[in-house]
């Protein structure tokens, strides 16, 4: 089976380019479907979701659509902001996203691979998940979409760096850093997180970096490249935008 897995969007319409190039039976969407950053208007950028979750109704592939910091901050309920909030917009991206609340979650299992937004903590979870404290053996991608959906506000940023890099930020917040450090013994040893949030300039594709267990793809608005699993192996593609 084969699997595509794209970094961050940010209203970037190129997936379908790639989907269709790829042909791939799973595809993941890493988050951050909102706030652009290659002068997307706001219009542009619902459409583009509206795509995406018409696509993943279409059952052309199994779509998984994660959330990300820059879809959290217009979820109802959520009063926090960070940069690229679009205050005029907020309205419109709330009730889109309320009404698509169902096609989107927060974590994704596949084999050894764990699959978030920004990266799951050992510290975090031990802050707010009762059944993690009890048995750290525990499915982390069930207690994670757990967590989100009982406990959304354990996803609001925290910690006292301002850019995110704490053992104690969420899953659409931590940085790479603050992640590879709070899991060096415990997380890292029972599952490759593949993460976007933080902006690479190209993949580490042989994982030497990070011993091949953190995979950092938030680089579909740089070098273009994502990501294939297929027969155990990865790849990694680059889309050239015309």
């Amino acid at each position: 089976m084969k699997t595509l897995v794209l970094g961050d969007t940010h209203g970037r319409p190129y997936w379908k380019e790639i989907v269709a190039k790829e042909n791939a039976d799973r595809v993941i969407f890493i988050g951050d479907y909102f706030d652009s950053y290659d002068d997307y208007i706001s219009v542009e950028q619902m459409d583009n979701f509206k795509q995406i979750i018409e696509y993943k109704q279409s059952n052309q592939a199994e779509v998984i659509m994660l959330i990300g910091n820059h879809d959290y901050h217009y979820m109802r309920g959520v009063s926090e902001h960070y940069s690229g909030y679009q205050a005029g917009a907020a309205p419109a991206i709330q009730h889109l996203l309320e009404d698509n609340k169902e096609h989107l979650q927060m974590c994704y299992r596949l084999g050894d691979y764990l699959f978030t937004h920004a990266g799951v903590s050992h510290d975090w979870l031990l802050l707010h998940s009762r059944e993690y404290r009890k048995d750290e053996n525990a499915d982390v991608s069930e207690i994670v979409n757990d967590l989100f959906k009982y406990k959304s506000f354990s996803f609001a940023f925290a910690g006292v760096n301002p850019y995110g890099n704490s053992s104690l930020a969420s899953p659409i917040w931590i940085r790479p850093q603050a992640l590879q450090a709070t899991n060096y013994d415990t997380l890292r040893n029972k599952y490759i997180q593949v993460v976007g949030h933080t902006q690479v300039n190209k993949m580490d594709v042989e994982g030497k970096a990070t011993g091949g267990r953190y995979h950092y793809i938030d680089a579909l608005g740089t070098s273009g490249e994502y990501m294939i699993i297929e027969d155990d192996k990865l790849t990694f593609p680059t889309h050239k935008q015309e």
